[in-house]
């Protein structure tokens, strides 16, 4: 049975709160707060009185999941501390972290609080607002709610935050507690990502979070973009808004790479590159080897990958050049001999991105890995033999009988230029020949 929430008023938690502190003598140490050692009191309050914090990086992934899933306001958390109804919902999530083991070889703290009882004392604001031990309250009040074998866990001990505790200083509270490394396996990825923004959004330096949590600066610069990746990807990718269970466990590699992969792009072939990473993460299952292994076709390739599948497709990519368009200037000029053409891969990308785009995603796989080969010929000396046997199979393709005649001027002059290049090479070929 679900232990059922009943909220005591903030004042009068805060009242009870006060009056045991006022009444007891015994104290604890707290390395946590202020950076400094401090003596908390200790007392006994009844399992009902805290309620759980909501800016809980722990359950943050969790949270986004049940928006999204019972089409809740993005605030329903964060607004929703002192409501019966959010602090149900967060006791769901809770209780259910409490039920897992961090690894195979650690017991859920369910199952240690089942056998153990309470050892720690929860941390609480002056208010009765959990900072630390969320999960053990929900796991002690479903055990309690179990009847009289857990009749002991009536009243719980908590440690009390000076009343003068800050909001800010309850976030560093939590990093800090977060640095002990048996503490770490608790956040996912994107948890622990979210925790270090809101600290930089607090004005602080990569460097300076890094010192906090005990990590890299890099680390941290690095969390910040995968983060950022993360949450464009559930923004824009069809299907994936607030999805945040989606990318939680097998994503984090692709949206860290993905700001490398961008590097020196221009902003239609970042967005480019961005819906074939989506499109291939999405359709992971159906790829011959590691997403890692496609990199490259996100990055360097992006343009190849893009023109192919435009061929598979018969997505047309050309389209006359406007001079005084900002368009023309960051796209692919591609001059063939009569007036100046832009490469434009919105269809392409449009192909991807729709409802029924089951032949885009077969094209771009098979795009994909087809260029990897090719560039992985290229840099073992087969770069030539493999552009020309591509050049000697796309010519064979053309079906001048289906051309429109109005073309058939372009086209012989490409033919005269191709020819021009085929005597071109074969001269150097003479030349290199014993």
């Amino acid at each position: 049975m679900t232990y059922k929430i009943q909220i005591v008023a903030p004042v009068n938690r805060a009242a009870i709160i006060a009056s045991k502190v006022v009444a007891t003598t015994e104290k604890r140490e707290f390395f946590g707060f202020r950076n400094r050692r401090h003596e908390l009191h200790l007392i006994q309050v009844p399992i009902g009185l805290p309620v759980y914090r909501m800016e809980n990086y722990r359950t943050f992934t969790d949270q986004r999941d049940y928006i999204a899933a019972e089409s809740k306001a993005s605030d329903y958390f964060a607004s929703g501390q002192e409501s019966e109804e959010v602090q149900q919902a967060q006791h769901q999530l809770l209780h259910r972290l409490a039920l897992k083991g961090k690894s195979d070889s650690i017991v859920p703290v369910s199952d240690v609080l089942e056998v153990e009882g309470q050892r720690q004392p929860l941390l609480v604001t002056a208010s009765g607002v959990v900072v630390n031990g969320n999960r053990r309250l929900a796991a002690l009040r479903e055990l309690y709610g179990q009847g009289s074998k857990f009749s002991h866990f009536s009243h719980i001990d908590v440690l009390v935050l000076p009343a003068d505790a800050t909001a800010e200083e309850i976030v560093d509270i939590e990093a800090n507690l977060q640095a002990v490394p048996e503490t770490k396996l608790d956040y996912d990825w994107i948890g622990e990502a979210q925790l270090i923004n809101r600290l930089v959004n607090l004005g602080r330096t990569p460097k300076e979070v890094g010192d906090q949590l005990r990590r890299k600066e890099k680390d941290i610069k690095y969390a910040i973009q995968t983060l950022a990746e993360a949450d464009l990807y559930l923004k824009e990718a069809p299907g994936t808004e607030g999805n945040y269970s989606e990318i939680r466990e097998d994503a984090e590699q692709l949206f860290g790479d993905l700001p490398k992969l961008l590097e020196g792009k221009s902003e239609q072939m970042k967005e480019a590159s961005r819906v074939i990473a989506w499109t291939l993460y999405q359709n992971k299952a159906r790829l011959d080897g590691r997403l890692y292994d496609y990199n490259a076709a996100i990055g360097n390739l992006a343009d190849a990958v893009l023109d192919r599948i435009a061929d598979e497709l018969g997505i047309a990519t050309e389209t006359p050049m406007d001079g005084n368009s900002d368009e023309a200037s960051d796209e692919f000029a591609i001059d063939i001999g009569d007036e100046p053409q832009v490469t434009s891969f919105a269809g392409v990308l449009a192909a991807l991105k729709g409802s029924d785009n089951e032949a885009a995603v077969e094209a771009l796989i098979e795009a994909a890995q087809a260029e990897i080969q090719i560039d992985k010929g290229q840099r073992s000396g087969k770069a030539a033999l493999k552009s020309v046997q591509q050049a000697h199979a796309k010519l064979a393709s053309v079906d001048i009988s289906k051309a429109d005649k109005s073309t058939l001027p372009k086209i012989t002059k490409q033919l005269d230029a191709i020819k021009l290049l085929v005597d071109a090479l074969e001269k150097k070929i003479a030349k290199q020949k014993p």
